[in-house]
């Protein structure tokens, strides 16, 4: 069977305590990120989009840091939007996170995420 390893970056443990989940899984050379959101280490949701999303893709890089990756490790982007109008926007912050090498991305339009007055979560897969 294949190590299976939990990644956990500093300052996200008390998310672990929480709501019981791994912020990433390590499976050999595959690392399985859990959906990052526009929320602060005390689980305060960021005001503004353009901020929310920032700090989304902030918590995706420290969760690859921890892994001992870089973004440019990630092949495979889902991200889910409460407003998909606000794509482009959104467009625009992503493309200052991957400006080559991009990874394959979907984008999904849903009606809520898991805290109120969430924008986006970023779900991701890295090969190390």
């Amino acid at each position: 069977m294949a190590k299976r390893e939990i990644i956990i970056p500093k300052g996200m443990e008390s998310l672990v305590d929480k709501f019981h989940y791994a912020p990433a899984v390590k499976v050999d050379n595959t690392l399985y990120i859990s959906g990052q959101l526009g929320r602060d280490e005390n689980l305060q949701v960021i005001e503004g989009a353009v901020a929310q999303y920032t700090q989304a893709f902030e918590n995706l890089k420290a969760v690859l840091a921890a892994a001992g990756a870089t973004l440019e490790n990630v092949v495979d982007l889902v991200t889910y939007h409460t407003d998909m109008r606000d794509i482009m926007r959104f467009l625009e912050v992503k493309n200052r996170y991957f400006t080559k090498d991009y990874p394959a991305w979907t984008a999904i339009g849903v009606s809520a995420l898991a805290m109120p007055g969430l924008l986006v979560e970023i779900k991701a897969t890295a090969v190390l």
